[in-house]
């Protein structure tokens, strides 16, 4: 089983922020770049866990769940990571979506 503690905490930091951002902050682009981020990531998991079944696309809970969207989303997919390369990539686009949140 391959550590996937790095994804996890920049998850669980860009989570933490999000929880912490004003709404402003989360209407402006904040809460869609989480959005994308969880989609993306679940759409990951679900063709590594069913390979050709087409991914169910996450649902857009609202502003405020997006925190705990990324969250799911980053959890399923670390069960699934293979390698270190691909922990990396994932930390990779958790840390470019938290950038572009700008929080």
């Amino acid at each position: 089983m391959v550590d996937t503690t790095r994804l996890t905490r920049a998850v669980d930091h860009f989570a933490d922020r999000l929880r912490a951002a004003p709404q402003s902050r989360l209407q402006r682009s904040a809460a869609a770049e989480a959005l994308g981020l969880a989609r993306r990531l679940a759409s990951w998991a679900q063709t590594v866990e069913a390979p050709g079944v087409e991914p169910r696309e996450m649902p857009d809970a609202g502003m405020f769940a997006a925190a705990d969207q990324i969250t799911v989303a980053v959890h399923d997919l670390a069960v699934v990571l293979e390698n270190d390369d691909q922990v990396a990539e994932a930390v990779r686009l958790v840390e470019e979506a938290q950038k572009r949140a700008g929080v």
